[in-house]
């Protein structure tokens, strides 16, 4: 017991003098979680508090155009700003391309015209299949004659963000377009005008969606986030304990510290398990600091604070396994790399490839086919579901106990790979 508290205390020292290593350890995660928590949270909030700018042409001089334009403003996810209808398009992305706006949206001169042809045409259909019309009489269509309305966007915006304006835009299109059905059916039915109070009820009788998160323990509350990004790049940083530890064992064994211990009355393996407890109280240190950051710290910085789960048993034992196979995989690359800088750049290179596989930087779900196979062989993949499970899901340890299962299987099976790696260079 002396020997491993001596051999600690050796490690605990080197540690302190690794500044690089510390600034990899506990600088790094603080400033991820910070920017990439701040980035995601305005992102959110751009789409939540009507902050799109938006240029609007409508050059279209009836009704539909004018319903339009409301329709895009109840969305509630656009800033529009109104230019004239004789501006070009050239001219409007001229003014995109001076962040005038990101998004610009044209509605055609004859939008109105078009779109009441395309309705009436809609509902001669519908009546001939109620049998309420002659089967001689001519439906004419003029749909395929309506010019669409054009949407220019700026090429920063990504596919994702894309989508969601296009989904939006589709959906007061279809506002416009069933008010015009609405009426076209009102009058071929009963030879007057639809009543305003009639229309107001048809189109805004919709049914309610009730946004519920699916969480374990019953609660309501929807994760932010800072519950998504806080516990990521705490894994993250866990794993990039590699720099500082894998070059601490290269640095052994080209020194001849392994050569000098076997003249020692002791073995190696004390060395080795005293570095696994050094760095794992060190990985739990960095989660204190994190999360503790998340809860105090976030706020006064205008950003989500970090909602720790009920079940705090449940992260300490998943932060000590989380952190368990982060130090084991720094002492298997320290033991096979042959120069500090090997150690280094491996090192450095194979945890990114891995949160990238294992969903911190692209959500699994997300995943191509191809990939599910790669990313359950990642580490950081189970690392991040255990967290997820506890801090999204609302979960108990019992809950991501499947997810803890691979992750000790990944790390016994590190384990035995650096015992082998070990005895054929002859170290143990």
């Amino acid at each position: 017991m002396f020997k491993l508290w001596s051999t600690i205390l050796k490690d605990m020292r080197i540690l302190t003098r690794d500044r690089l290593g510390l600034v990899f350890m506990f600088v790094m995660p603080i400033v991820l979680a910070v920017v990439i928590t701040a980035v995601q949270n305005s992102t959110f909030e751009m789409l939540n508090t009507n902050t799109v700018p938006m240029l609007i042409c409508n050059r279209d001089t009836g009704e539909a155009g004018k319903q339009m334009q409301t329709a895009i403003e109840k969305v509630g996810m656009f800033s529009l700003k109104q230019v004239t209808p004789n501006v070009t398009d050239k001219e409007i992305s001229e003014r995109m391309h001076a962040k005038d706006a990101v998004i610009a949206i044209i509605i055609p001169a004859d939008f109105t015209q078009k779109l009441k042809l395309t309705a009436d045409a809609t509902a001669k259909k519908a009546l001939k299949n109620f049998g309420m019309q002659a089967a001689g009489t001519a439906i004419t269509n003029d749909s395929s004659q309506v010019q669409p309305i054009t949407l220019l966007y700026h090429p920063v915006l990504q596919e994702s963000f894309r989508h969601s304006i296009n989904g939006a835009l589709r959906s007061a299109l279809q506002v416009v377009q069933n008010k015009e059905v609405l009426k076209s059916l009102y009058f071929a039915l009963n030879e007057t005008a639809l009543p305003d109070s009639l229309e107001k009820d048809l189109i805004n009788s919709q049914v309610a969606i009730v946004e519920i998160p699916v969480s374990r323990d019953g609660s309501r509350n929807i994760p932010n986030a800072s519950q998504h990004n806080v516990p990521a790049w705490t894994v993250f940083a866990m794993f990039f304990i590699v720099i500082s530890l894998g070059g601490s064992v290269v640095r052994e064994k080209l020194n001849g510290s392994f050569v000098r211990l076997k003249t020692l009355p002791t073995n190696y393996l004390v060395a080795l398990i005293s570095k696994q407890l050094s760095y794992l109280f060190i990985t739990f240190i960095q989660a204190t600091v994190v999360f503790s950051m998340g809860i105090w710290l976030f706020p006064s910085m205008g950003l989500p604070k970090l909602n720790l789960p009920a079940d705090i048993t449940g992260v300490v034992i998943v932060t000590l396994i989380c952190g368990w196979c982060a130090v084991s995989y720094a002492i298997m690359i320290g033991v096979f790399a042959k120069t500090q800088e090997q150690a280094n750049g491996i090192g450095a290179v194979s945890i990114v490839l891995m949160a990238a596989v294992g969903g911190l930087l692209v959500p699994s779900f997300a995943m191509p086919e191809s990939f599910q196979f790669v990313m359950k062989l990642s580490p950081l993949h189970w690392c991040l579901e255990a967290y997820y499970g506890l801090f999204l899901e609302g979960g108990k340890l019992k809950d991501v106990i499947l997810n803890i299962i691979p992750l000790l299987g990944i790390t016994f099976a590190i384990q035995l790979i650096t015992l082998i790696g070990l005895k054929r260079k002859n170290l143990i």
